[in-house]
């Protein structure tokens, strides 16, 4: 398995298993990887998705550098959504 694909199971992994405690660049790098770039509105990103609908996949850092809790477990939705759509 390539680098970036243990990097992103382990990350995805850690978000299953403590949604609440996932640093916001983490989350963003996974987003990157899976959607590619990010349009900006102010402190949110905003992915581009193959669907349209939810899971939405739009994120912004919460306290302390974190994820948001409701927003990891959105992009949960979606990365179950994009494997089994492959």
């Amino acid at each position: 398995m390539q680098l970036v694909g243990r990097k992103r199971a382990k990350i995805l992994q850690q978000m299953r298993d403590a949604p609440r405690n996932v640093p916001f660049e983490d989350l963003l790098w996974i987003c990157r990887e899976l959607f590619g770039r990010e349009r900006r509105s102010g402190s949110h990103r905003v992915f581009s998705t193959p669907w349209q609908g939810d899971p939405r996949v739009n994120i912004q850092p919460g306290r302390n550098g974190r994820a948001m809790t409701y927003q990891v477990k959105q992009m949960l939705e979606a990365v179950e959504r994009v494997q089994n759509e492959s």
